[in-house]
């Protein structure tokens, strides 16, 4: 099978780390939102099985299909969005999952129509790389305010990184996680009581569409997953080179989150940051055979949709620090390949920086994340530098 001959072990490396930086970053926040709801126990399982499968077989199929590393994950800024709105509004669970098909909806609409993706279209690669850069960069940042909690971790894995890509490039992340996980393991800091053996449950929820969970859920939902979400995951996609059918990953996303949303699938998107990790050279040295990093990182959500508790016990066990530090030091190359996209040209540099410092702000307005407005930022200096100028004729 071409795939086992192209997979190699930084592409796997990377689909495991992949998984560790999405999953373990976040968890807490879906958790979060679904207890907002009132979940049960059962329930919550029953939302890491639907996002479990639906992140797995959006990820591993397309990349299959298309050789190519598809990235998806579950909305992280709508977890967030919904665990203070179902708070706020006490909606019952059911009005939740009737918002989460409409969201499905909107998304399998925006990704048939195409509008989506004609509004990408009109972003300049420089702004791309810059949001890419910006959405990056934080987690890097992140990776060495570690040190301060876990100094001999933090140091300890960024020399062997450094070591790492001086003797064997390819490996150095390999490298990094083995050293950084038998330190944890010795120092006794991997949490081994949260581990449990056991399969997931998906408990179906009658849908209740109301007009207060369309507008205070739903629309919301939608909005922070297109703009902080797919944006970037977009732009993650474009400056690493790869030409995927957009608009109908899309409408892949929209419509498996409408099909699974009754098990508590909430929202399911493009990715930015595993997509990084997948997609860059660490992955693998051929582009063309990055999309098994991928594969295995569909895989290895789909087992963690099926065995539900096991698996989120194994990936929480690990220290916070361990996985700012490893995410930080996956990206490194990502953040300084976006980086030089977004500057190198000197009509768009000025325009690419304000993209860059206002999506590494965090900044949230009006509900919507920093990654939207880094673009919006970047746009409006680009539209008053340049608008009514005719491009300079190269001598």
């Amino acid at each position: 099978m071409p795939f086992f001959k192209d997979l190699n072990l930084s592409a796997a490396t990377a689909g495991f780390v992949a998984v560790l930086v999405g999953f373990t970053s976040s968890v807490a926040i879906v958790f979060q939102a679904a207890q907002a709801f009132g979940a049960t126990p059962a329930q919550i399982t029953s939302w890491m099985w639907a996002l479990g499968l639906g992140m797995g077989l959006c990820s591993a199929i397309p990349s299959l299909v298309l050789k190519q590393p598809v990235m998806i994950a579950w909305s992280t800024p709508g977890a967030a969005v919904l665990a203070t709105a179902g708070l706020a509004g006490g909606f019952s669970m059911a009005e939740a999952i009737g918002a989460f098909m409409v969201c499905g909806a909107l998304i399998t609409l925006a990704g048939a129509t195409g509008w989506f993706e004609r509004v990408m279209n009109k972003i300049p690669m420089a702004l791309a790389s810059a949001l890419l850069a910006g959405v990056l960069a934080r987690f890097g940042l992140q990776a060495f305010a570690a040190a301060q909690t876990a100094l001999v971790l933090v140091v300890l894995m960024l020399l062997a990184y450094l070591l790492g890509r001086r003797l064997a490039p390819r490996y150095a992340v390999v490298i990094t996680l083995l050293v950084s996980v038998v330190h944890v393991v010795l120092q006794g800091q991997f949490n081994a009581g949260s581990l449990t053996l056991e399969l997931a449950r998906p408990v179906f929820t009658l849908p209740d569409f109301t007009l207060a969970a369309f507008t205070s859920l739903a629309l919301p939902l939608f909005v922070v997953t297109m703009a902080s979400q797919n944006l970037p995951g977009v732009a993650a996609i474009r400056a690493a080179g790869y030409n995927m059918p957009i608009s109908r990953i899309i409408t892949l996303t929209g419509v498996a989150t409408l099909l699974l949303a009754p098990f508590g699938a909430f929202a399911l998107n493009l990715s930015a940051i595993t997509a990084a990790i997948c997609m860059g050279p660490e992955a693998h040295p051929d582009p063309k055979k990055r999309y098994t990093a991928a594969v295995t990182c569909g895989a290895i959500y789909v087992l963690i949709g099926l065995f539900g508790a096991a698996v989120t016990g194994l990936l929480i066990a690990f220290p916070r620090e361990l996985v700012l530090a490893i995410a930080g030091v996956a990206l490194l190359g990502s953040i300084g390949g976006g980086l030089h996209a977004a500057l190198k040209d000197e009509t768009h540099r000025e325009a690419a920086l304000i993209t860059f410092l206002v999506t590494l702000s965090g900044v949230v307005i009006a509900g919507i994340g920093s990654a939207f407005w880094g673009v919006v930022a970047g746009a409006l200096a680009l539209f008053v530098q340049q608008y009514g100028l005719r491009p300079k004729s190269k001598p």
